[in-house]
């Protein structure tokens, strides 16, 4: 039985040309936000299966390359034109050589695999729910009926997903959501001019449907919004290699800590440690799992007054160590935890 199941409807081949000193090396990988994800997932030491439809021949090396990675593969296998790009990374940055998203899942293909996700997901009892590479893969609604299901059936659900596939995940009731602040911009949930704030978005995504809404603001610190409030958590910045694939290293690690019992608001240290070291690499996905750990024991959090609640306490300053934010998911405790804070801002490091 897995830890977790990865609902990726349509994974990537991927082949990239990288400059060598002896000429041109090329790599081939299997890719898309569900791989990625998977692969971080390994990394922490949890077992993952991943449900998708593979097509044609690109979908045919794709088997072998996620199950050479140890990546189990419950799949719906078709003809045509699978995803896959090529890239050329020669100059220090990424060129499109060649892009196909694939072609749409039919209903009879689509209704295979939704039946996969929810038998392997239901076993796991953990399923992140990723996107696919184009938009017109499968339909938005997908998504509504399987958080729906899947958290009908006993299992936990975390979505990375915007526009359409969100609102319709949210609206089937998910038990994380994870989105960045640029796509909440982009999906019109953020926009200044008009008061719509990050922390408005997030309270009325909260209220619609997504038990703890983690909003990444890349390279200031995120954000956190669940039943208990809100949280701001400030990750070690590292030095940027590649910052594609760091948000899919943080949401494999919140899923790694919710599998090994941790609360959402627990396990997003562990996430925001394995996305601080992602963008350190080439790699997406990639990391050395005690390096993460170590990396996590440098994650500050502090509690964050919610600026449209009129007895909102003040902001709590100063570092909180892990043992004090498993405080914070107990009421009682909130008092300990706040005097931790403060004597960190005292005699701690700035």
């Amino acid at each position: 039985m897995s830890d977790v199941t990865i609902f990726a409807p349509s994974p990537t081949l991927t082949v990239t040309v990288e400059d060598h000193p002896s000429g041109s090396e090329i790599h081939v990988h299997a890719g898309g936000q569900g791989v990625w994800q998977a692969r971080m997932l390994l990394r922490l030491g949890v077992d993952v299966t991943m449900c998708s439809v593979l097509t044609g021949e690109t979908g045919r090396v794709l088997r072998h390359l996620l199950e050479d990675e140890g990546i189990s593969v419950v799949a719906v296998e078709r003809e045509g034109r699978g995803s896959a790009y090529v890239h050329d990374r020669r100059e220090g940055h990424r060129t499109e050589i060649a892009e196909d998203d694939g072609e749409p899942i039919g209903r009879h293909d689509l209704d295979e695999l939704y039946g996969a996700t929810l038998k392997t997901g239901l076993r796991s009892g953990l399923v992140v729910l990723s996107g696919p590479v184009g938009e017109e893969v499968l339909p938005a609604d997908t998504y509504r009926r399987l958080a729906s299901d899947l958290r009908e059936g006993g299992a936990g659900v975390i979505v990375d997903l915007a526009g359409e596939r969100l609102d319709a995940a949210v609206e089937g009731g998910v038990d994380v959501l994870k989105v960045s602040h640029e796509e909440l911009k982009d999906d019109g949930r953020i926009d200044e001019a008009s008061g719509r704030s990050i922390m408005r978005a997030m309270r009325e995504l909260h209220h619609a449907g997504a038990g703890t809404v983690i909003v990444t603001r890349a390279s200031e610190p995120l954000l956190l919004l669940d039943a208990d409030g809100f949280l701001e958590v400030s990750a070690p910045q590292l030095e940027v290699k590649d910052t594609r694939g760091a948000g899919d290293s943080l949401t494999a690690g919140v899923a790694a800590g919710m599998a090994d019992g941790a609360s959402a608001r627990e396990a997003v240290m562990l996430g925001a440690a394995a996305g601080a070291l992602n963008v350190t690499r080439h790699g997406l996905g990639t990391g050395d799992p005690d390096t993460i750990e170590r990396l996590r024991e440098r994650v500050t959090v502090r509690e964050l007054a919610d600026e449209l609640a009129a007895d909102a306490d003040q902001p709590v300053t100063g570092r909180v160590s892990p043992d004090g934010l498993a405080a914070l998911a107990e009421p009682d405790a909130a008092a300990d935890v706040r005097d931790e804070a403060d004597a960190g801002s005292e005699g701690g490091r700035p």
